[in-house]
Parts: structure tokens; C-alpha cells; sequence
């Protein structure tokens, strides 16, 4: 039986906890809110994030980030993005030697234009083959649901993916896949939060299934040619952490980022936005640092940028569609 903690109570960070355990894994939740954490060890449930789903009376929950961590083979990470260098910097000494570290977070940090995995590494100071990231279109309350679903494990020590596609396979519910090409895996995942603001606000303002496909399908070439800047493999883009998570975000009243982005387009004000938003939307915040990095690497994201107009420099809905509708023409390949 494999020993891991996973940190992180919300959707995402409980339902994979839960795959874990009934996949006959030894699993501690870790959370900060102690009412949350005892609902969960103690009553099996987690009533904020995924109210009705009974959780598994084997997975146990903590504050304590060292009981949670105490013989851990494999730590998996679950926090918001913003939010992991503060909060790994702090469980830092509690982590046991040769654990793999796990990342489930889908963000670029803001200020260093670094992907989870180049802060888990840099923070936790592990080499790259202690380092995983799992990614693809995963919705996690229905996975939650018992829905089935696929997902890619990526890590450049082909065995170490294979071990945590191991502890997380659970027949016929949950698929994992391998894939070495971790900055693939990272960009599709972080980059398409950003795409499904984009839609969503265009979902808000009345537009129809051609303008959703249109930013679909111009967001992933802008998702290649930041990979292709920063080394990644193509094929990576067409799979599941590519442009299955990218359909998955942008399409499902289910997705975060999507439904942000339509309250924008509806009219709403950030403020208002942010408000009425239970749960994390990566995008709202990685959308300034993935632009950060394009620049940074000479490549041209429109949709990344009226994104950030919109959600953080007073652009309107639709002045951001008329810049867009307005460039100047170019072949449908460019920039790869």
C-alpha cells in the first residue's frame, strides 16, 4: 500500500484524494480550515466543495501539514497557484526524503513567469525526476460522480510516471496516461483557463457556437506557440492535457474559468465577479503572468491579451472582440 498526502481540500484536491484511496492507496488530506477537515475525517464529506458525494471512510484529514506528510512516498499538490511557494516554503522540512512531488495546479506564477513544476523544484530544492504534474480534462465534480474520465501523468523519469499512473489507475473510472514532455503538459493546462475566460465572456455576450470554436481553435495555436518557445513537443497539444483539457474548460457550465468569464460578459464588474466566485479561477490571475512569458519569448497570444485587457485594464467585452476581428490578416499557420 503507497503512503500519500495530498494538500488541498478543494474540489480538485478531495476528489483526487478519493480516486487515491479507493484505488487502495493510504491517503491524508491535508486542509487549513479545521470545521472542513473534521466534516471530512469525521463525517466523510465535504459539504463546501462537493456536497452529496459520501467520501471514503478510509481517506483521513488534517491541519497538521507533518502528520499529513509522515512517511508520504508520493505529496501531492492541490493549492491554489498563487498561493504554493508561500505554503511549500512552509512544509518544506516535513517532507520526507525521495518523495515524489506532485503538482494538480494549473497556473504560472505571477512575478517569476515560473510553471508549478519550476517552483516545486526551486522551492522544495528536489531534482526534476522528484517532480510530476498531473493534467487533463478533468472537471472534478464528476469525476467525483463516478463519470469516467482520463488525464495525463507527466514527469521526465519515465518510471516515476509510471509508478504514480500505478496509485492513481482506477478501472473503469479513471485512466492515467504517461507522457514525458512535462512543459507540454504544464502549458496546455495553464494556458487554457486563459482561452476559457475568453469564451465565456463571449458565451456572456450573446455570441454563438462559431465564435466559441473560432477562440477554441485560436487559443491552442496560441498554446503551441508558447510550448514551441519553450520546448515542448507538439504532439503533446493534440492529447488530453492539450486540447482535451482545453474543450473540457471552455465548454462545460461546470468549468470556473468559463463561467467568470460569461458573469463578465453578462455585464458584471470584476468586483462583483470575484464575489459571487466560491472557488478559484486560475485564469483571472495567470492570464497577466502567461502574457509576462510570451512577451518575455517574442510570441504574439492575442486572445491572452484582450484577456488581460478585460480582466485587468478596463477593456470592454467589446472593444477586446473588435481588436480581435481587426488584425490584420495572416495564414492560418504562423509563428511555429
Amino acid at each position: 500500500m503507497t503512503k500519500v498526502a495530498v494538500f488541498g481540500t478543494g474540489s480538485w484536491g478531495t476528489t483526487f484524494a478519493m480516486l487515491l484511496t479507493e484505488a487502495g492507496n493510504e491517503v491524508t488530506l491535508w486542509g487549513r480550515r479545521r470545521e472542513l477537515v473534521e466534516r471530512i475525517d469525521r463525517d466523510h464529506v465535504n459539504p463546501d466543495y462537493l456536497p452529496g458525494v459520501p467520501l471514503p471512510e478510509a481517506l483521513r484529514a488534517t491541519t497538521d501539514p507533518a502528520r499529513a506528510l509522515d512517511g508520504a512516498e508520493f505529496v501531492v499538490l492541490a493549492v491554489p497557484s498563487q498561493n504554493l511557494r508561500p505554503n511549500l516554503a512552509a512544509w518544506r522540512e516535513h517532507i520526507p526524503p525521495g518523495a515524489v512531488l506532485v503538482s494538480l495546479m494549473k497556473g504560472v506564477e505571477l512575478g517569476t513567469t515560473k510553471r508549478m513544476s519550476e517552483v516545486i523544484r526551486e522551492v522544495a530544492e528536489v531534482p526534476d525526476e522528484r517532480v510530476a504534474v498531473v493534467s487533463g480534462p478533468n472537471l472534478a465534480k464528476e469525476i467525483a460522480h463516478r463519470q469516467p474520465a482520463a488525464t495525463v501523468v507527466a514527469c521526465t523519469d519515465e518510471s516515476v510516471a509510471e509508478r504514480l499512473q500505478a496509485i492513481c489507475h482506477l478501472p473503469p473510472w479513471f485512466r492515467p496516461y504517461t507522457n514525458p514532455d512535462v512543459v507540454g503538459v504544464e502549458l496546455g493546462g495553464a494556458v487554457k483557463n486563459v482561452i476559457a475566460l475568453a469564451v465565456g465572456v463571449s458565451a456572456g455576450m450573446g455570441m454563438g457556437d462559431n465564435v466559441s470554436a473560432m477562440l477554441i481553435t485560436r487559443g491552442l495555436a496560441e498554446i503551441s506557440r508558447l510550448g514551441a518557445a519553450l520546448g515542448a513537443d507538439p504532439h503533446t497539444f493534440a492529447g488530453l492535457a492539450g486540447m482535451g483539457d482545453l474543450v473540457a474548460t471552455c465548454t462545460s457550465p461546470l468549468s470556473r474559468n468559463r463561467t467568470f468569464g460569461e458573469n463578465l460578459g453578462r455585464g458584471m464588474t470584476l468586483a462583483e465577479v470575484v464575489a459571487a466566485t466560491k472557488q478559484t479561477a486560475e485564469g483571472v490571475k495567470s492570464c497577466e503572468s502567461v502574457l509576462e512569458l510570451a512577451v518575455k519569448h517574442g510570441v504574439e497570444m492575442p486572445i491572452t491579451e484582450v484577456v488581460v485587457g478585460v480582466v485587468h485594464d478596463g477593456m470592454s467585452p467589446t472593444e477586446a472582440g473588435m481588436l480581435l476581428m481587426s488584425r490584420s490578416p495572416k495564414p492560418e499557420r504562423y509563428g511555429v
